[in-house]
């Protein structure tokens, strides 16, 4: 599969299922508002009543009035409107919205989070990739030399025991080569997983243009991330979410107002019920006693705006802390580029001069061996490097919260 970074990242937005519960969750959670502002709108109900009665009878048990009861059919309709809560429901609105908001910010959460899972795994196959390269070339040059000192040997001019040197060096560069294998098929098994793609995959990935060096700002760094995370934008509408709904439970308090209007006609009964009916009436709720419940629940609601202020302050401290963090990995990653070029021609140094030593029998076995394993952990340094600055700078875009 051949594949950009955009392309990778595209396809995995496109795939995870994280991300579409995510998104499906913030349409739920804007469906909320929408519930509790019905209480602010008219409300009307039918009914259809036939009943069959001891006329003149009285209903003398099971409630506190004493109606009479007569054989009837009725039909009416039935509307109630709420004039005034004194702020519950509005205040139970303005929550609502603004945890679907927070949920908002979930999804940009999740969205991050797969964009900074694939780009590492992206990068993760191109170093895995690079590194196979140079252990496959160092396998086959130290079998160039198994070959060349066999050979040597066998004409006496070299010994049994640079020949067995040579062996236990190609065996070691073997080895290297079967743990670089498995960690290229890991690496793309990660990358297959991000992308959503099932069953084994394997990747031809563009290289990507190399990111200049991180600016000297690592405090307008740590400042943008506290605007810009959406976790400490979710905690912050969060903080708000739950000012406005301990403001709610306050208004428990006060009296709830509303008026109630019903008309209908009863086409059938006895000559003591009218043909139609009609009533309307302001209707006064007004709260006396409950055992504490509305206290309760007021501080209840007052007590978790505090917990969701303290975890609001430890993730700005966290998000501080992991920007630094990052912010230090990215630059050590972006010095240590220079520093294994600059070890690999070395390296590649030592070893030409060491192999020339042991052609003029001026060197030993020991001493070539020793320069060839130099200069197979510089090329693997110096391969890595790239693709860990690479890696490094995205996870600065993530923690800075960029990333999109």
């Amino acid at each position: 599969m051949h594949l950009t970074l955009a392309e990778a990242q595209r396809q995995a937005i496109q795939n995870n299922p994280q991300f579409s519960a995510a998104r499906f969750s913030a349409a739920a959670a804007y469906q909320v508002p929408n519930q509790y502002r019905a209480n602010l709108q008219p409300s009307m109900f039918g009914s259809l009543t036939s009943v069959g009665a001891d006329n003149g009878s009285r209903l003398a048990a099971g409630g506190l009035n004493n109606p009479v009861v007569y054989d009837r059919v009725g039909s009416g309709l039935t509307v109630s409107q709420m004039i005034t809560d004194f702020g519950r429901t509005s205040n139970l609105v303005g929550m609502a919205g603004l945890r679907a908001q927070a949920q908002d910010q979930v999804t940009e959460t999740t969205r991050a989070q797969i964009l900074l899972e694939t780009s590492r795994a992206y990068f993760a196959v191109l170093r895995a990739q690079a590194v196979l390269k140079v252990v496959d070339q160092t396998v086959a040059a130290r079998q160039l030399v198994v070959d060349q000192v066999s050979a040597l040997a066998e004409s006496k001019f070299k010994s049994t025991f640079d020949v067995s040197l040579a062996k236990v060096n190609l065996s070691d560069a073997k080895l290297l080569q079967i743990q670089a294998q498995n960690d290229l098929k890991s690496a793309e098994a990660q990358l297959s997983a991000a992308l959503g793609l099932p069953g084994e995959t394997a990747f031809a990935l563009s290289e990507e243009p190399m990111p200049p060096p991180l600016p000297d700002r690592l405090n307008d760094l740590i400042a943008q991330a506290l605007q810009e995370r959406p976790e400490i934008k979710e905690l912050r509408l969060h903080e708000s979410a739950d000012e406005r709904f301990a403001r709610a439970e306050h208004a428990l308090y006060y009296p709830n107002i509303g008026v109630l209007a019903t008309a209908g006609f009863a086409p059938a009964g006895t000559v003591a019920i009218p043909g139609r009916y009609g009533a309307i009436g302001l209707n006064i709720t007004i709260p006396v006693f409950n055992g504490g419940l509305f206290k309760a629940r007021q501080t209840e609601a007052e007590l978790t705006a505090k917990a969701t202020n303290s975890s609001l302050s430890d993730m700005e401290n966290r998000v501080v802390r992991d920007v630094r963090v990052a912010y230090l990995n990215a630059n050590t990653a972006f010095d240590r580029i220079a520093l294994t070029q600059e070890l690999l021609e070395q390296a590649q140094l030592g070893r030409d001069l060491a192999q020339i030593r042991y052609d003029n029998q001026l060197g030993t076995i020991v001493e070539l061996s020793q320069a060839e394993l130099n200069l197979t952990s510089a090329q693997i340094a110096n391969s890595s490097a790239r693709y860990d600055y690479q890696a490094q700078r995205i996870n600065v875009d993530y923690q800075v919260g960029i990333l999109r």
